[in-house]
């Protein structure tokens, strides 16, 4: 499985592709970060956002994007912008017909370091051990949109799994009230 991680964000979105299965050594493909100017017109962001994600779509052809859960943080605006920026990564994958996969930070980090309360140096020191690299990817958010991908790597087994048991059980459930 090919998987593009976002960990979005206006001035920094960070983006890394990671191919491999659950239990196999994982593959690093790239890792960068999409750039944006913090003085630039929100719609200008938005769009060098959306340019620069479609350029690692063409370039990488993932089979999924795995984009962080925008979750409520204190400073409104930051919030805002990052919510954006996830909305123009599910647009271009959406767009493509690619699935898109959200995580919330912490069942990125718990997946990752095996605590949700991870801190990003523990989360860097992590992707850079899994991925086999000399040294952890930066800035963090670069690190962290692997660590996205990496978890719905992990993750999409047992989810799969478990949406199949509960179609089942949804299916048999139906049989029944209607025989």
């Amino acid at each position: 499985m090919r998987v593009l991680g976002v960990d979005p964000g206006l001035t920094r979105c960070g983006v890394g592709v990671v191919e491999g299965v659950a239990g196999r050594p994982l593959t690093l493909l790239g890792v960068g970060v999409v750039r944006t100017p913090a003085d630039a017109d929100l719609s200008h962001r938005l769009l060098a956002v959306e340019q620069g994600i479609e350029e690692w779509l063409d370039e990488h052809r993932p089979e999924l994007v795995a984009v962080e859960r925008v979750f409520s943080q204190h400073n409104v605006r930051t919030v805002m912008g990052t919510a954006q920026a996830s909305a123009v990564a599910m647009l271009c994958a959406a767009r493509r017909g690619i699935p898109v996969a959200l995580h919330t930070p912490s069942e990125v980090k718990a997946a990752v370091t095996g605590s949700g309360r991870a801190d990003k140096a523990q989360v860097g020191a992590m992707v850079t051990r899994l991925l086999r690299l000399a040294a952890p990817p930066k800035p963090a958010d670069a690190a962290d949109a692997l660590a996205l991908a990496i978890c719905h790597i992990w993750r999409a087994p047992a989810q799969n799994r478990l949406q199949q048991a509960v179609a089942l059980h949804t299916a048999n459930a139906t049989k029944g009230r209607t025989a």
